[in-house]
């Protein structure tokens, strides 16, 4: 039993037709927080293509839907909390890549999960070294669950 404190706030701004449970995101946040932080705190807000493409346009400047957004806490609070941040998640988005890339559901959202969580620690995919280091963790924690490597290209035959 894990004895440190994590608390995960799963807010649904989507009906709750086909994305994951609580307990599978909080287990997902778990595993890649638990290895990096002693306590954290964080939302997870699932949401559909409106909310996130105002959310993309205000904070990215993109005029679009996007799978996922990550707003890391401001770490220079007078009083230290254990605050991680935000990650938000578009149901319709993650519905559609995980049709469009022959993937599980399950593990597309699994992905996305784990993928917002490693921004919220700050890691990032801007430069290659910096992505290929983000995206061996990414395969190391969805292995963890039974899921195969997300950057392996799926061929039909």
């Amino acid at each position: 039993m894990n004895d440190r404190p994590l608390v995960v706030d799963v807010q649904w701004a989507v009906e709750q037709i086909g994305v994951p449970s609580e307990a599978d995101i909080y287990a997902w946040v778990a595993s890649v927080i638990d290895d990096h932080q002693p306590q954290a705190e964080l939302t997870v807000r699932i949401v559909d293509e409106h909310e996130i493409t105002e959310l993309n346009k205000q904070y990215r400047k993109k005029d679009k839907a996007t799978n996922v957004l990550s707003f890391p806490a401001d770490k220079d609070l007078p009083v230290p909390i254990p605050l991680l941040g935000d990650l938000v998640i578009c149901a319709e988005v993650v519905a559609t890549e995980a049709a469009e890339q022959n993937k599980e559901l399950i593990a597309h959202w699994a992905h996305m999960v784990i993928h917002g969580c490693l921004h919220l620690l700050g890691y990032d995919h801007i430069e290659t070294d910096q992505a290929e280091q983000m995206e061996q963790k990414e395969v190391f924690y969805l292995q963890q669950f039974g899921f195969s490597n997300p950057y392996e290209v799926i061929t039909h035959s």
